[in-house]
């Protein structure tokens, strides 16, 4: 299965389910939260108001973590 498949597919399963990945170790806020498709992190906010998540970052995971916007917030 190709990455671009599975990161479709993944980011597609947060639809239904939200809170699927951890929350993103480096902030502790219940709203980041992250995919890990090995070698890289998908980072993504939740919305419960208006219910969507939004993808903030993809990166591979040897680059470290970047800076996250308004703390990551």
């Amino acid at each position: 299965m190709s990455f671009g498949y599975e990161l479709i597919s993944e980011t597609d399963r947060l639809e239904a389910f939200p809170e699927l990945g951890r929350v993103v170790p480096e902030y502790q806020n219940q709203n980041l939260r992250e995919i890990i498709l090995r070698p890289y992190r998908i980072v993504y906010r939740v919305n419960h108001e208006r219910k969507f998540c939004e993808i903030t970052r993809v990166w591979h995971s040897a680059r470290g973590m970047p800076q996250l916007t308004n703390s990551g917030q």
